[in-house]
């Protein structure tokens, strides 16, 4: 990790221990949205390997948020030549990712592209060797039923969120039924973070196992 990319945690890092205030103390008329909810760093740390053990180029992030996963993400599209698409309905939070990509060094590696993910992923022609899936969770399976098609022989899908917290559980569980019904997906709940499904699709390297 580079002096710049490292900063920007930092910076990252103050906003979650302001915000850990905020929490038990919240000020009139905040919202869920107003904070800063992180991957975390071992959570982002998986994502990055997988992305460079993957060799992928195109990499789709589903739910930029501020930027934290991006940040991410984006290093690791760096190592690999790759680049990331990333999508959000809110363009504040895209705008503080995208000023976070700046200081990280990393925004010429970022495309961000704001608006509903369900109208925004049909749009995108390239074929997809790495998706973050980390939205609402409502639309966790619509989302996978748009861009499984897109996905390439090998391609790696990582969901967040899939066992905390407990108010998604349902979603949840749909999702992780969704994917491993799909005869061209392998998948593995990992006890990271907030609970991450990892799910590949099968490749010609796959054939005769």
């Amino acid at each position: 990790m580079d002096d710049a990319v490292a900063a920007v945690f930092a910076l990252y890092d103050q906003r979650i221990a302001a915000e850990a205030e905020l929490w038990r103390n919240p000020k009139p008329g905040m919202a869920i949205d107003d904070f800063l909810l992180a991957v975390g760093p071992d959570t982002g740390a998986l994502l990055g390997a997988l992305v460079k053990g993957a060799g992928a180029k195109t990499i789709l992030e589903i739910g930029t948020s501020y930027g934290y996963s991006t940040v991410w993400l984006a290093q690791a599209a760096r190592a690999t030549g790759g680049r990331v698409i990333t999508l959000d309905l809110a363009a504040n939070k895209q705008a503080y990712a995208r000023e976070m990509l700046g200081k990280a060094g990393l925004a010429e590696v970022v495309d961000f592209r704001n608006g509903d993910a369900l109208q925004l992923i049909p749009a995108i022609e390239q074929s997809l060797d790495f998706v973050l899936l980390d939205c609402w969770k409502d639309i966790y399976v619509p989302c996978l039923e748009l861009f499984h098609p897109r996905l390439a022989p090998g391609g790696v899908v990582v969901a967040d969120n899939m066992v905390f917290p407990a108010n998604a559980h349902d979603d949840a569980i749909a999702y992780r039924r969704a994917v491993r019904a799909k005869s061209d997906m392998t998948s593995v709940l990992l006890p990271v973070g907030s609970g991450l499904e990892v799910s590949r699709k099968r490749g010609p390297l796959d054939e005769d196992l």
